[in-house]
């Protein structure tokens, strides 16, 4: 099942570092980066419809998890 509550320990932390891993590259380095970090927490999740919930609430963020 698909989390969507906050479930993040040091959620400022973790928002700092994700925008500080862009300082320094182009607009096209920072979407590599993004679809790379993206592929590997893909990975790391494996799990097929926890994804599919993830990409259908990330297409329409006003649409429920199932």
């Amino acid at each position: 099942m698909l989390i969507t509550a906050p479930n993040l320990t040091r959620p400022d932390e973790t928002y700092e570092r994700l925008i500080a891993i862009h300082d320094g590259l182009t607009e096209a380095e920072s979407h590599a980066l993004n679809a790379r970090l993206v592929l590997i927490l893909m990975n790391h999740i494996g799990d097929h419809q926890v994804l599919d919930q993830a990409l259908r609430l990330a297409r329409d963020p006003s649409r429920a998890p199932d």
